[in-house]
Formats: C-alpha cells, structure tokens, sequence
C-alpha cells in the first residue's frame, strides 16, 4: 500500500493505494484560514499537522489493514507558503501561505533586479516566497534575525514525519530563489534577500527518497517495516502525476477556484514577461509551464451569490448546445489576475450590458469570460514555445459539458473528459510514494486516465468565438486605465 498526502489550503486529503494504484479509500482533516489584515493570507504549522493526523485517523478507522500495509508515502502541498523555523525548528510565526499579497512592493523591487528573472525563469509575483521574506526582514526583524530554516508547507509535514530538513524541484521552483533550469538553490538569489543556501532545505527530485517515517509515528499508525517518505510535489505538479501530464506535448486545464492551463515540457522554456510560469515537475529531467487565473469557479459562485440562484441552475439555464457570444463581455478579474497580467489592482467588469439582456446572457458571459482568461493563457504558453494539440478537463467546472464546449471552441483544441475517478494531488503523491518505494519507471506508473467522453470545438462558431476574444482582449487595457 501506498499513502498520499496533500495539504491543501482548506484540508488536508490523505488518500491510499494499493501496488496495481487502485484507490482503496481517502479521508481528509480540516483547515481555516486566518486574515487578521486587509491582503493577509495565515495558517499555523500545527493545525497542518492536527489536520493530517485527522485522515490518517480516518483511514485507520476504516481501513486499518491496508494502512498498516503501507511501503512508501508522497506528500503534495499548497505551494509558495513561507513556514519560519528557529535553530531548534521551532515555528517563529504564522506561516504567509500563497495568496497573501501583502509583499507586492517586495515583489516589484527584487522583480526589477534582472538576475531573479533570468535564473528563476519567472517574475517575481507577490505570493512567491522570496518576498515575503523580505517582507519579514522589513517588519518583523527580530524574528529574521532568528529565522534557521525556511520549509514549504509540505515540508514542514516531512519534518514531522521524518525528521529530515528536505525539499525537491517543483515546490522550490515557486520560491524565487531555484536556478530552474541547473535544479539547485541560487547562492546569488538567496544573498539578494538578506538568506544563505544554510537556512534552506536539501534538493531531491520529486520522485527520490526523501526521508523514512519516523517509529513513533509509524506504532501510532500501525505501520510496521520501514516507510519510504518521497520527495513529493507542488500540488499543481503533483496534480499533474496523478493526471498523468508529464510527458511533452500533454496538457490539462483546471476548473477550479482558480484556473489552470498546464502543460508539460522534456526542457526548460521560460518567457517570464509573458507570466505563464516556468517551473520544474516533480519527474527528473522535466519541467512544466503553467498560465494561472486567479477566478475560474470563483466568478461563477460569485456571479451565483448575486443572482440568488446556485451555480448549477445558471448553467443548466443555458441548456447543453453552446450558443455564440452574445455582445456582453466579463473580464474575471475579481481578485487580480497573474497571467498574462501579473496585475494586483485590476478588477472584473461586466461591458456591452442593454435592456435586452436577462440572467442567461450573464452567466454565459461569465463563462465566455473565463474561457478567454483561459485561452490567454494558451496564448502565453504558445509564446514561450509550447504547442497545445488537446487538454484533459479536471476540477468542479469541468462538470458544465456548456463550459467545456466554450474552452474547446475558444482554444480550438479537443477537451477530453477522463472517466470518473479521483486523479488530483493526493492520488500523484501516492503515485510518487509508489515509485519512491519500489523503483518503478515513473512515466509507466504517472499514466493517463482513460478518457471517458471528448468534446470538440464547435467549428460553426469559432468566427463568433474570435470576434468576441477580440472585443475581451481590448477591454483589459480600457479598464486597467480607471483601475489604476
């Protein structure tokens, strides 16, 4: 048997497998956020380790058996977070997990110094770590001073798990502190923030032994043998494992509260001024580009809060046959955007509204603007020199076939839709502990799904399609003028 673990930033999923990587059950352990401040973005280290404990708690109680059969164990996590730890690893504060932006003027003066992006392959945005540990250094000084070692937060799981102070290439590529393409700390980076390559964790690659759990933990479990920790992954990689996107040339978009377009590449491509990220997959000898948008099923929820009816019922309103765009244009950006704006103040806008608009024509502009968010990141991703024949949907908005049928119309690329099973990060973590544990070929274990329906693009509206991208493109700078 073998055991994922992804810590997420609203729980922590513990999923197990067995050696043919059929899932045998998951359990999960709660997590809060705390916002003590306009852009703050906190949890503890402890609640981490309670939520973990929580599912694995939740498998035991189900599947004590397997779980006592357990060989090797992944971990995926939330990237970007920075969790400080004293000389005696204790936490020093609350760790600033990803979507804190409260190191945006951080971020633009270690942005403007060319060297970060020219080794890190990627702008410095404000959620990364680096920044927020200037940030700290500028505001919380005595604690800095004190700072020994600086973990991820699925890291900071691995020193309680093992004892061992270990990293590997996909989360540390999010830190701004990775020389992305050699696949080690930048002594130069690190300097450049006021840090030594001491205060950092030791590199693996995501599928390498990273650490054996520690006895105490594996009497509580039941465990009994040696547990093999893997290096594991950043959830979007690991994500990647459990999808089986870690070839060139394969690719997935996620619908989730953020949405993703990923596609994994055999070498390094950066092109940092477009904002598609340039990191490194959690298999040895690849590297991933990734286009983020920061509301995907955000907006919709947020658009369904407001319209007083359930995101499911707006969708439904608009029936299964895509329809052509109808001259109300969305721009998503509630929060923000990252690619390709890499713009922190930007907010959404509905534009084209008249009295002959209803409810329908809203919601199927919410997904039209989303859809063109997304298919500016394939156009981001095609910049930096990644050609995209087809994706595979994942995430709570690939349920919409509407939906589907507007992202494979806009990005003119089939979508396919794999059979139902769960292939998220905790699944890729299990598929990491797997190959850590055993030796296995990773590209025969990180396997696609079988594809159990595709949607193609609807060829007699791509013209529709193009004109209203076109009407989306030129409304960013329009707006972007009033929201600066």
């Amino acid at each position: 048997m073998y055991l994922g673990l992804d810590l997420g930033t609203s729980g922590v999923k513990a999923m197990l497998i067995d050696g043919d990587q059929k899932i045998i059950g998951s359990a999960t352990g709660s997590l809060d956020v705390s916002r003590p401040h306009s852009g703050w973005s906190e949890q503890e280290p402890a609640q981490w380790i309670r939520a973990t404990e929580e599912a694995v708690a939740g498998l035991k109680a189900k599947f004590p058996k397997e779980l006592a059969a357990v060989k090797g164990i992944g971990l995926s996590g939330q990237m970007h977070g920075a969790t400080l730890l004293d000389a005696e690893d204790k936490v020093l504060r609350p760790c600033i997990l990803w979507n804190d932006t409260r190191s945006y003027e951080e971020a633009a003066a270690l942005d403007a110094n060319p060297i970060f992006r020219k080794l890190t392959g990627n702008i410095v945005f404000p959620g990364f770590t680096a920044p927020k540990l200037v940030w700290v250094k500028n505001n919380e000084p005595e604690i800095f001073a004190r700072v020994a070692k600086v973990l991820l937060p699925k890291d900071y799981l691995r020193l309680w798990l093992t004892g061992e102070h270990i990293s590997e290439m996909s989360d540390s590529a999010g830190t701004s502190w990775l020389d992305t393409g050699a696949r080690r700390w930048s002594s130069e980076l690190l300097a450049a923030t006021g840090l030594s390559e001491s205060q950092m964790p030791s590199l693996v690659e995501g599928t390498d032994q990273a650490g054996k759990l520690r006895g105490e933990l594996a009497a509580a479990w039941g465990i009994s043998g040696g547990v093999v920790v893997a290096g594991g992954a950043g959830d979007n990689a690991a994500s990647a494992c459990g999808m089986g996107t870690v070839a060139e040339g394969n690719a997935f978009v996620s619908l989730g509260t953020s949405g993703v377009l990923f596609a994994a590449n055999g070498s390094y491509l950066p092109k940092p001024e477009s904002a598609v990220h340039a990191f490194c997959h959690a298999l040895p000898k690849t590297w991933h580009q990734m286009g983020v948008i920061l509301s995907a099923t955000d907006a919709l929820n947020w658009y369904s809060h407001i319209a007083g009816r359930s995101a499911a019922e707006l969708t439904q309103e608009l029936g299964d046959r895509l329809k052509a765009p109808t001259g109300v244009t969305f721009l998503p950006y509630l929060s923000g955007e990252r690619t390709p704006h890499n713009d922190a103040v930007i907010r959404g806008s509905f534009i084209g509204l008249g009295h002959e608009r209803d409810r329908a024509a809203l919601t199927q502009a919410v997904l039209e603007g989303v859809t063109f968010a997304i298919r500016d990141n394939l156009e981001a991703l095609k910049s930096a020199g990644t050609s995209i024949s087809r994706v595979t949907a994942i995430g709570g908005g690939s349920r919409s076939r509407y939906w589907l049928a507007s992202i494979a119309t806009s990005l003119g690329v089939p979508v396919d839709i794999p059979a139902d099973g769960d292939f998220g990060a905790a699944f890729g973590a299990a598929r990491l502990g797997l190959i850590a544990a055993t030796g296995a070929d990773p590209l025969t274990v990180c396997s696609a799904p079988k594809t159990d329906e595709t949607i193609e693009p609807v060829a007699s509206l791509s013209g529709a399609y193009e004109t209203a991208y076109a009407r989306y493109r030129a409304a960013y700078p329009a707006v972007r003028v009033l929201a600066h």
